[in-house]
């Protein structure tokens, strides 16, 4: 997969703020981490997709049961 340019911008900013968290011992997770947004993100993408297969298999059910 090949990076954009808007793709390279907030992964060299998370890079940045990772490191410096890093180097001065603060921790990458939990509020005011470097990791926080990225994982955030991440369960809201999931939690999204989970939601939408949920939804397309009781769309197939024509009893409507789960």
């Amino acid at each position: 997969m090949k990076k954009t340019e808007s793709n390279q911008a907030p992964y060299e900013s998370l890079k940045k703020l990772a490191l410096e968290q890093f180097r001065s011992g603060k921790s990458l997770t939990g509020k005011g981490g470097a990791f926080a947004p990225l994982l955030k993100q991440f369960l809201e993408v999931a939690l999204e997709a989970e939601l939408e297969a949920h939804i397309s298999e009781s769309n197939l059910d024509p009893d409507g049961a789960n």
